[in-house]
């Protein structure tokens, strides 16, 4: 049962990540088609995880990995932080095809536009599902590269382009973050499972205790991935793209930071500095993007302002040790979010 849970998880965000093959002058001009099978495969997936979600309360919520290799490499890990996360990707995902359906419509490079989507959300679904760190990182880097192809969509808006480089290049920081933090946990540990991890360090956190500077490389990636002070200006900036990118961003993507935190919680506990560092930049971001939004009078850059602070407190609630009521937070906000730009 658990492989088959992970075959079927699985299979539909790589189909979306193989669509990166297809030639987009081939999709362009099959476009109406291409649409269609993109909003199918994310009613697919999302039927698939309400299955797996009632699966998984039925049997008593358990944690287990199904991996598709004999070192884990790949594969599913089935929790409540999974099972939630891989629940709102699978609804925002759904409902951000079906409204580019409409808002396209007739805008001759849209086959184009939606391969890079489809590869954006199967990277995001892999990163909500991975087993392990190898996964984790690979989607957490496939997920900022075709979030780069859909920022630069529209090339004739300069504006947008410059601010798509900018973020890229901050993207490209917190991925140097998390590979090195991933390097000394592995190090640290000797394996790269959650599962088998997370046990190592409840029995014996003088691994990470000793290695500090994980903690806080994982922390530095978390704020650099949710726009935080002093590395937000980016995202107000990239309110030319199309509207319904913006809406999976703010209401998805800006989201993985707290995610990595909250997946790495069992090790973040053990480094307190850290944590309280990740406390007040989220303060700080808090703060000052909400004083800012109160000066915009465009209503995008408001609301891109308002994603900021809501990262910088749900971040701040992360550094207090609140993890479960960051989840939430991130839930609440993904759907608040998603409404105000659908």
């Amino acid at each position: 049962m658990q492989m088959t849970a992970a075959i079927l998880s699985l299979l539909i965000p790589v189909t979306g990540l193989a669509t990166a093959a297809v030639p987009g002058g081939w999709l362009n001009a099959r476009a109406r088609r291409v649409g269609r099978v993109a909003e199918g495969l994310g009613w697919a997936f999302l039927s698939v995880q309400i299955v797996a979600g009632g699966l998984w309360v039925w049997h008593g919520r358990p944690e287990f990995s199904a991996t598709l290799t004999p070192m884990g490499l790949f594969g599913v890990r089935i929790d409540g932080v999974s099972i939630i996360m891989a629940l709102l990707v699978g609804l925002l995902g759904t409902m951000v095809l079906r409204f580019s359906r409409n808002y396209l419509a007739g805008d001759p490079e849209q086959g184009r536009y939606f391969k890079w989507m489809l590869f954006t959300l199967g990277a995001v679904e892999l990163l909500c599902l991975a087993p392990g760190l190898l996964q984790f990182w690979l989607s957490w880097v496939a997920c900022s590269l075709g979030l780069h192809h859909l920022l630069a969509y529209f090339p004739d808006r300069l504006g947008t382009l410059l601010s798509a480089r900018k973020k890229f290049v901050v993207s490209r920081l917190g991925d140097l973050c998390l590979i090195l933090a991933f390097l000394g946990i592995y190090r640290a540990y000797g394996t790269q499972s959650f599962g088998e991890l997370f046990a190592k360090v409840a029995t014996d956190p003088s691994g990470i205790t000793a290695h500090a500077w994980v903690g806080w490389l994982i922390v530095t990636g978390a704020a650099l991935k949710s726009a935080q002070f002093p590395f937000h200006t980016w995202l107000p900036d990239t309110m030319g793209t199309p509207t319904p990118v913006s809406a999976l961003m703010h209401a998805g993507i800006i989201n993985a930071g707290g995610f990595l935190v909250v997946r790495l919680s069992p090790l973040l506990v053990h480094t307190p500095q850290a944590l309280a560092g990740l406390a007040v930049i989220g303060a700080l971001t808090l703060t000052a993007a909400s004083l800012a939004m109160l000066a915009q009078t465009s209503i995008k850059r408001s609301l891109a302002y308002s994603t900021i602070a809501q990262m910088g407190f749900m971040l701040l609630q992360c550094g207090l040790g609140a993890f479960a009521l960051a989840v939430l937070h991130i839930v609440a906000h993904s759907l608040y979010k998603a409404y105000a730009f659908l």
